[in-house]
Order: structure tokens, then C-alpha cells, then sequence
């Protein structure tokens, strides 16, 4: 069994159940407008991307203070933000970044004294500048620091970028009761097979639907899920009922070990870090992979849409059961 995930620094009262959506907001089923720009490609960070920034942003920002703080200069409908712009330059000003920590697909950053910033759910880029004048020209959010860098965040899809009073972020939907997540010590066989259980009186009854629907397990996605289902052995549509011990164990250990490598190497490959470096994690099962002899029998990996997006996967190691 592969050893538990590096220790993710996390606030200890963030516990309970996960609010009822497909996906991030409950958009991709009701609004085609997102739904269709939500095929062009995976934009939306996952675990391995939000560790990654937080990291960095913990060995990076810590202790800066902030002299200025602007909402984006570039209009986006699918940005939320709960501030107006005047408001959020007034509440940052002055105040000092703490150590960033993430839960799930949110990312937690401290301004000291009272408050927190939240970026929920995005995707895109989230970049530290040593220099304020290196802004891109558009953005979603900026911070500029007493030392003259500065951070920038802009999304290609959608995205929560949210400022709380401490505290009453865990108050926000889908951080409020969010369920267990794979870089906690509770995310244990037995969890997943009890949560399999609930998935299934839910009516999301496959692998897939457990990994990536109404975030079941915080954190994942349909990217990342591809190499879990790979290294599970398991197909996309595999009624989750129909599943033994051995394969839940099988699944979990792909869970974690998908996981733990690709935080490891720092995200996907075709995402970037806060420096604006791709990570080093290349996906087994992605589009480049159609058509191609699978890494272990050799047989040609196949795709299909289904549950809102493309799954990649080996016809014999991949078999229903």
C-alpha cells in the first residue's frame, strides 16, 4: 500500500457532509454556455495543483503585506466574487498574508488581522510576480506587496475569488460540510467503502460518478480520475454494487498513490504552479493516449463521453465486471 499523502495543512473544524451538486456550482447540467466551454479543456485545478500552489504560496507570501488589492480588470460573468471592488481594496489594504492551506478544490490564504481569502473551484492561472509591473495585462484579482511583487489570478472557466471575515468562510456553500478528502488521515478503505454505500442510495452508482460527481470526494476531478480508474482496473461505468473488497482496496490504493505522485511532481503537466511552471505529472489516460497501445497489455485505449466528460480507458484491463 503506498504511504498516506504529504500532511496538508487544514482547519480542523471543516468536517461533515458535501452540499448536493454535479459539479462545482451545478452549472455544467443547467447552463450549456459552461457546459460547452467546459469541453474545450481541463482548466479546473484538482488536489495535486491546489497543494502545489499552497505550498508555494506558504514559502512564497508569507508575511507580505499587501499595499493594494484590485477585482480584476477584466470583466468575466463566471467569476463570483462577494465584494465590490471598492470594498475588497479597502479590507486588504494594509493587512499581512498568512500561511495558505487548502481543503478539497479550495484554497484558503489568511490576511492578518481578520480576515481570509478564497479562491473556490477555478482554474486558469494563479501567479506570484517579483515584480508588480509583470501583471498580465488582464486579470481576475491582484495583490501587490509592500516589497513590490505581486499576485495575480485570472480564470478560463469559472471560479469563486472571495473575501470573509475569519470564520465565516466555513460558512460558505460548499465548504460547509464538505465530506472527507484523500489528503486526510480519515479517508481510510473502510470510509470509501461506506461512502460507495451512501453514493449508491444517492444515485450516483458507478466508479465514475463516485470519483467525480457532486464531489463525493472533494478534490478530484475528471482528469485525475482517468489514472485512478487505470490503475484500479476499473471501468468508468462499473456499477459501484457489483464491487468486492479487493477492488475497493484496489480503488483506494489508486486513489492515493494517483494522487501522491502527482503532488509529488507538481500537479498535471498542463497545468501551472505559482510560478508559472507546468507541473511534471503526464496522464496516462488523456486524449493523446486514443488510439494507443495501453501501458500494460498493449491494447488500443478507447474514449467515450459520459457523466459530463470524455473518459479514456483500456478495453481489457478496463473490462465490466
Amino acid at each position: 500500500m503506498p504511504s498516506r499523502l504529504p500532511p496538508v495543512p487544514t482547519p480542523p473544524s471543516l468536517t461533515g457532509s458535501a452540499g448536493d451538486y454535479l459539479d462545482a456550482f451545478g452549472l455544467l447540467a443547467f447552463r450549456p454556455e459552461i457546459r460547452n466551454s467546459a469541453t474545450r479543456r481541463d482548466t479546473v485545478f484538482e488536489i495535486p495543483e491546489y497543494v502545489t500552489i499552497a505550498r508555494q504560496m506558504a514559502e512564497t507570501l508569507t508575511g507580505k503585506r499587501i499595499t493594494q488589492g484590485t477585482l480584476g480588470n477584466s470583466p468575466h460573468k463566471f467569476v463570483w466574487y462577494n465584494l465590490q471592488p471598492d470594498e475588497f481594496s479597502a479590507a486588504v489594504k494594509g493587512k499581512v498574508v498568512g500561511k495558505a492551506y487548502t481543503r478539497g478544490r479550495w484554497l484558503f490564504i489568511p490576511l492578518d488581522p481578520g480576515y481570509v481569502l478564497v479562491f473556490g473551484e477555478c482554474g486558469g492561472k494563479i501567479l506570484f510576480h517579483k515584480l508588480a509591473s509583470m501583471l498580465p495585462q488582464k486579470y481576475h484579482l491582484s495583490l501587490h506587496f509592500d516589497d513590490g511583487s505581486a499576485l495575480s489570478a485570472t480564470t478560463q472557466m469559472w471560479g469563486a475569488m472571495e473575501l470573509y471575515e475569519k470564520g465565516k468562510e466555513l460558512e460558505r456553500q460548499y465548504i460547509k460540510g464538505m465530506r472527507t478528502t484523500p489528503t486526510e488521515p480519515g479517508f481510510t478503505t473502510a470510509y470509501l467503502s461506506n461512502l460507495m454505500k451512501e453514493s449508491i442510495a444517492s444515485g450516483f452508482k458507478t466508479v465514475k460518478a463516485i470519483l467525480t460527481q457532486g464531489q463525493l470526494i472533494p478534490g478530484l476531478g475528471n482528469a485525475i480520475a482517468q489514472d485512478i480508474m487505470f490503475k484500479a482496473k476499473l471501468h468508468p461505468r462499473q456499477p459501484l454494487d457489483a464491487l468486492q473488497k479487493s477492488h475497493i482496496e484496489k480503488l483506494h490504493r489508486a486513489i492515493i498513490g494517483t494522487l501522491q505522485e502527482a503532488i509529488r511532481l507538481g500537479g498535471r503537466n498542463d497545468e501551472l504552479d505559482l510560478y508559472g511552471s507546468p507541473g511534471k505529472y503526464v496522464r496516462l489516460m488523456d486524449k493523446n493516449a486514443v488510439g494507443q497501445p495501453c501501458p500494460e497489455c498493449a491494447a488500443k485505449i478507447e474514449d467515450m463521453s459520459y457523466l459530463g466528460g470524455t473518459c479514456y480507458f483500456c478495453p481489457t484491463c478496463q473490462r465490466l465486471l
